[in-house]
């Protein structure tokens, strides 16, 4: 990698538009960590209001026009955007492109589709641009302290980007949470699987505190101080730590457990469903991703819900629990189980997709930046790094020894949960799809030969016998003649 060396005086290292909370905080980070930072934002004032507040953090160039960021930035020229994803993105682009040169770069570092991310990147490289779609994780703190980045864009681009980029990432054993992801739009493709995994990753945590809730009568607080001792076990991460910090936090008005007064709405910006949707395209099964991503919209559709509780009764069972330590113990092998499939599923994607637009992705590295900065850290990604170093061709996680050995463990706890969910009418979606994917990918024989029939008897698709080579359709309205097709 090439090292960059910082500008002089009169010039900026590196600039950032947009200057909210995500982008004044990376322009701290970067300014803490001794570059040279111009900075700007379309109204001054909180371009004014950074300085005023923030000035003390390091060198920074303010500028109140896009010609004056410009022109503030060290050749080869590379400008941060952070501003709302879509067209006030593209908008913004345009305005740095039509005042770079070749060989300067522009860095997208929101949340951006990252099918408009290689768009972008091809019709700047064609202007003589660089484009690097950046994934940044971590929320406002990680940007300000320390993220998980998840730069794309050309090798040309990473020699001049990197080094400032690792350097103001998120670091774990010394090692930064940073690397360069592949070629145009791959940095943006992993950072959208890492925000389905969360997804799951955040459903499959709630339905284990609802489980708690309604089959036990635990309180918030007291589900809370399971959370903590989860958190130091195989479940250790970043969600289950934040999960017991909320749940033993009382609201301030109330007096209540603060997790009580929340309305049961959750909301999305559309990474979740971005995951699904191209998981279909791909043919790759995220289950845990969908399930979860679903579940946020069946929690907003509050029409239906009314509807459902005025007459949908259901036949649940009563079931008492007489050993609670059990069930919570139950709970944790499941929990972990379900985390695992997720993780996997995810990891299908990211090598699915590197396949399909042709990335150099190292499934290893991508563990390797998430164990710090960013939302899904967790302790067991050291693990499925390992994985892949063992075997950088694995065809599935959850087929490397370790993991093999680990979900074993939780099978017999996670069926009782599952089951046990269904016979009460808990919702437990994450729980459910992701044992059910379990025991499909491990089956012996699936009934999609049934399926591949039925499609063969309604339109002709045909199908593959198991005892010849071949595609094959039979008349089905006529004799039920069997002939072959290739």
């Amino acid at each position: 990698m090439a090292n960059f060396d910082p500008a002089p005086h009169s010039v900026a290292d590196i600039g950032v538009t947009g200057m909210a909370v995500m982008g004044s905080n990376l322009a701290r980070n970067l300014a803490r960590n001794g570059f040279k930072v111009a900075i700007h934002n379309r109204s001054v004032e909180k371009t004014e209001r950074v300085i005023a507040e923030h000035g003390q953090d390091g060198e920074f160039v303010p500028a109140e026009t896009m010609d004056e960021f410009v022109a503030s930035l060290q050749k080869p020229r590379v400008a941060i955007i952070m501003v709302k994803a879509g067209k006030a993105t593209d908008a913004v682009i345009e305005e740095l492109a039509t005042r770079m040169d070749e060989g300067d770069i522009i860095v997208d570092c929101g949340n951006a589709l990252f099918s408009d991310t290689l768009r972008r990147e091809q019709e700047l490289r064609a202007r003589g641009l660089h484009f690097v779609g950046s994934g940044v994780s971590g929320g406002g703190e990680g940007a300000l302290n320390g993220p998980s980045i998840m730069p794309g864009g050309s090798k040309a681009s990473y020699d001049r980007l990197g080094p400032m980029f690792e350097k103001i990432s998120a670091h774990v054993d010394g090692v930064p949470c940073c690397t360069h992801v592949g070629e145009n739009g791959a940095g943006h493709f992993v950072k959208m699987v890492h925000n389905g995994i969360e997804y799951a990753d955040m459903q499959v945590i709630a339905e284990a505190y609802d489980l708690m809730s309604k089959a036990l009568g635990m309180s918030a607080p007291e589900i809370g101080k399971v959370f903590e001792k989860w958190n130091e076990g195989n479940l250790n991460s970043f969600l289950i730590e934040i999960t017991a910090a909320v749940l033993n936090h009382t609201d301030n008005v109330t007096g209540k457990p603060f997790v009580d007064i929340i309305l049961d709405q959750a909301g999305q910006k559309g990474t979740g469903a971005w995951t699904s949707k191209t998981a279909l395209d791909l043919g790759i099964p995220v289950t845990g991703i969908a399930e979860a991503t679903f579940a946020r919209s069946t929690s907003g559709g509050t029409e239906q819900r009314e509807a459902g509780r005025a007459v949908l009764k259901g036949e649940a069972q009563t079931i008492q629990i007489d050993d609670a330590a059990q069930f919570i113990s139950d709970l944790q092998q499941a929990l972990y189980a379900a985390k695992l499939v997720s993780y996997s599923q995810g990891f299908d994607e990211i090598k699915a997709g590197a396949k399909e637009y042709e990335w150099d992705i190292k499934l290893g590295d991508m563990a390797r930046i998430w164990r710090g900065g960013c939302i899904i850290r967790a302790g067991f990604l050291n693990r499925i790094t390992e994985a892949y170093e063992r075997n950088p061709e694995l065809p599935l996680l959850l087929a490397d020894e370790y993991f093999t050995a680990e979900i074993t463990k939780c099978i017999p706890a996670w069926r009782r949960i599952v089951a046990f969910a269904a016979a009460v009418g808990i919702p437990a979606p994450v729980f459910s799809s992701t044992l059910a994917y379990y025991d499909a990918v491990r089956a012996e024989r699936l009934p999609a030969a049934l399926v591949q029939a039925q499609r063969d008897y309604f339109g002709a698709h045909t199908y593959r016998r198991v005892d010849a080579e071949g595609t094959y359709h039979v008349e089905w309205t006529g004799d039920r003649t069997e002939t072959r097709q290739d």
